[in-house]
């Protein structure tokens, strides 16, 4: 017994005890820590009434470590500027640690933040290792929950923390690495293997033959014991926690293949199964590794947008320049961007143009051209010419930061049916390791030669790995690549609903229709001069951002208009080469009163022409409507706007099911009544009256530009303005729902074969190895099909 009574590993960690232990009361009695930050973090889990977390976990926790830890940074003002959002009664923040193991640290995280009165809100994941935390800072700083979290072993750091890089970078290339020893192993042990098993007379000496196995046994202990450690880890702290799983089984299939194949080639027996224990390692591993890379395709979007956003900033100041942080930026501040460099914040391109490369965050190929007065967004980056901006947005406030957000919202989701994957393989686990006693059994009794052999290929090829990945693999690969197409969906089952709408409904305006107006026509008097009449117009709207000045911006001349001011609810006057002139509805214009269309007059007194506006129609409107018909989809436009334009445009786009001058209770009651005729109704949406419909249908989806409010109440967010995502997102839901059919059809299809195969002696243990990893790839393989890009013109389901 050693000096901690028995106990040779941390009670909390499971780091390896040193020689004087620290002991501490936690659990059923006394434990033996290896130091005092992990007794620590025990009796404040005791203290807290929280000790099921020992009982929940599937993975030690992280070390605490006993070294002290400032966390005053965390409560400066740039840094909460940089990282932090205003949210309603506080601010929230999210943050990395790479503490968390499994499902039960994100339970006790969230129970420890409970405890904290500042706390709003807040949630784990432990897939990405990411927390969100919304508190009140006038009741306590940020550090005081941290510490908390810290106290606990979840040291926290900023999303692009370089040290979380580091580590991610470091376990990566142990997986590498490990990856390659167990792929030299096992061929190497496999040739050796082959020579045993090409004996069939028997004639090979028995001491070629014993050299041979003791070779196979060299080449194959740092398989089992270096190559296969997280499966060996994995499984002891599954037995410690008296819970199997998957670990258990691989581990103890390995094992018991490694520790029978010693004992045969130290007592000179007939078999041994080195090669069993190797490939199942290497083949394990290998599908793990893809299993990984399946599931960190969102959080590789998540990094790609926090390291998006440069450090510094060139703001101009007092007439000069200076190099700031970005986290010194406020907002109206002006800005200079360099070609080739990214834009730092949220802002207001001041004059000329550029192009801005928009791929990251809206999933445009090409560079988009913005004009004086147009939105840029903190990550883009300016392309051939420099650009100066004025800062509407910093920190949390800008684009990228909320986009990374909603990332963040569509990882943490986990969908029932994910969940019941995941109670059969445990409850699969546990049927096979009871199962197995039978076969062993019945071979006893039947052939004892072979019960070993056919006992542990039962075991190896029934590992249920096929059935955890499939659904997990596959949403997981989804949510990556609807990123890249530049839609993101912040509910759980936003994919399974879109998958199978029925019916589409559109708003008109903002989402069909462009927000700028065109020029339809236009109307002079008394021989007033035409162009001279879209001179003044463009002048007087060329600093107003009502949607009508697009209209004129491809005839402004230069022409200052001085004085310009904007009347709300009647148009825009100012002075132009001494003359005041209005521009806006008749009565304000000079025109008559009621008038339709936009009136151009003298000082009020005589109306010298009529402009009538329209809509522009998205340049890929009909192109992603004819994509949604091919799809099987029915098509509806559901708009407030008056009847005419609503009917001009379903005619124009062939949409025959339209409403007019719609309520949002009327456009909820439209998609109500669709529903009760067992519809699935997809709606899309902009706008601040939508949110209601978006919230209602069965899925919805809001637009890039469209309201906050929407997008919060849609099941899905375009990052971009390509109405083509549209018809993209729905085969690529459609995709997945296949795709998680098949998984799952797959997994169990091998098990109802393979598992009599086995048990009747069929299949020898090497081959039910790759039997079973064969099953895994093929799940994990499958799932990645859904990360290849489609060329826009072939994306339909």
């Amino acid at each position: 017994m050693d000096a901690s009574g028995g106990q040779r590993d941390c009670y909390h960690c499971g780091e390896p005890l040193p020689a004087a232990p620290v002991r501490a009361p936690a659990g059923a009695g006394w434990q033996a820590f290896c130091c005092t930050g992990c007794a620590a973090a025990a009796a404040w889990i005791a203290d807290a009434d929280l000790d099921g977390y020992y009982r929940l976990r599937s993975a030690a926790a992280a070390r605490v470590g006993a070294e002290p830890l400032d966390l005053s940074f965390w409560d400066r003002e740039e840094v909460l500027a940089e990282h932090s959002r205003a949210v309603p009664g506080g601010r929230e923040i999210v943050v990395l640690t790479d503490g968390m193991r499994c499902a039960a640290c994100a339970w006790l995280i969230d129970r420890a933040l409970m405890r904290d009165d500042a706390r709003l809100d807040s949630s784990a994941n432990a897939v990405t290792g990411r927390i969100r935390i919304a508190w009140d800072p006038a009741r306590a700083p940020l550090s005081r929950l941290l510490r908390t979290l810290a106290t606990l072993g979840y040291r926290p750091y900023l999303p692009s923390s370089r040290a979380h890089e580091q580590a991610r970078l470091a376990e990566r290339k142990r997986w590498l690495i490990r990856l390659g020893i167990a792929g030299l192993g096992a061929m190497q042990a496999m040739m050796l293997a082959e020579a045993l098993y090409l004996d069939f007379d028997s004639t090979m000496p028995a001491a070629t033959r014993d050299f041979f196995r003791w070779l196979t046994f060299l080449l194959s202990t740092p398989v089992v014991f270096y190559a296969g450690w997280p499966f060996l880890s994995g499984a002891w702290r599954e037995l410690r926690q008296r819970h199997v799983g998957m670990d258990t089984l691989i581990a103890g299939s390995t094992l018991l293949a490694y520790v029978a194949s010693v004992v045969e080639t130290i007592r000179g027996g007939p078999h041994v199964w080195y090669d069993a224990a190797v490939m199942f390692v290497f083949l394990l591993l290998a599908a793990r590794m893809l299993e990984q890379r399946a599931r960190n395709i969102a959080t590789a979007q998540v990094d790609a947008l926090a390291r998006a956003r440069p450090a510094f900033a060139t703001r101009e100041r007092d007439g000069g320049i200076e190099t700031v942080p970005v986290s010194a930026l406020a907002v109206d501040d002006t800005v200079r961007v360099a070609s080739g460099e990214a834009v730092p914040a949220d802002g207001v391109l001041l004059e000329g143009e550029a192009d801005l490369e928009e791929a990251l965050l809206t999933g445009e190929s090409h560079p988009v051209r913005k004009r004086a007065g147009n939105a840029l967004y903190a990550g883009t980056v300016c392309r051939e010419r420099p650009a100066r901006l004025r800062v509407t947005g910093t920190g949390a406030a800008t684009r990228l930061s909320q986009l990374a957000q909603l990332v963040e919202q569509a990882q943490a989701h986990r969908p029932p049916l994910a969940r019941m994957a995941d109670r059969i393989g445990h409850r699969f686990v546990a049927a096979l390791l009871l199962s197995s006693l039978g076969v062993y059994g019945f071979w006893q009794f039947h052939d004892p030669s072979r019960a070993f052999e056919v006992t542990l290929a039962w075991l190896v090829i029934s590992c249920p790995c096929a059935l955890s990945l499939s659904v997990p693999a596959a949403l997981a690969t989804a949510h990556g690549a609807l990123a890249r197409i530049g839609v993101l969906a912040t509910r759980p089952l936003a994919l399974d609903t879109l998958a199978r709408a029925t019916d589409v409904v559109f708003d008109k305006t903002g989402t069909l229709t462009g927000d700028a107006l065109a020029l339809r026509q236009l109307e002079t008097f008394g021989g007033f001069d035409r162009a001279m009449a879209l001179r003044i117009a463009a002048a007087l709207e060329r600093d107003s951002r009502h949607p009508a000045a697009a209209a004129f911006a491809g005839f402004d001349d230069g022409a200052p208009a001085q004085d310009a001011r904007s009347v709300p609810g009647h148009g825009i006057e100012g002075t132009i080469d001494g003359v005041r002139w209005r521009l806006g509805r008749g009565e304000f214009a000079g025109g008559p009163a009621g008038g339709e269309g936009l009136w151009l007059g003298r000082d009020g007194t005589a109306a010298v022409a009529r402009f009538e506006l329209a809509e522009q129609l998205r340049p890929q409107a009909a192109g992603m409507l004819a994509r949604l018909r091919a799809q099987g989809l029915s098509v509806h436009l559901c708009s407030g706007d008056a009847l005419a334009p609503v009917q001009r445009l379903g005619h124009q786009l062939g949409i025959d099911a339209i409403r007019a001058r719609q309520t949002p209770e009327d456009k909820l009651a439209y998609v109500r009544a669709l529903q009760a005729q067992g519809r699935v109704v997809a709606m899309i949406g902009d706008g601040l009256n939508d949110a209601p419909v978006l919230a209602g249908a069965d899925v919805s989806l809001a637009m890039a530009r469209g309201a906050s409010l929407a997008q919060r109440a849609a099941d899905l967010v375009m990052t971009g303005d390509t109405l083509m995502r549209i018809p993209q997102a729905v085969a690529l839901a459609r995709r997945t729902r296949r795709v998680i059919g098949q998984n799952l059809g797959w997994a169990l299809a091998y098990n109802v074969v393979a598992l009599p195969l086995a048990a009747a002696g069929l299949v020898t243990p090497w081959v039910a190895a790759l039997g079973m990893a064969a099953s895994s790839l093929t799940v994990t393989l499958n799932a990645l099909r859904l990360a290849r890009r489609e060329r826009e013109d072939a994306v339909i389901a």
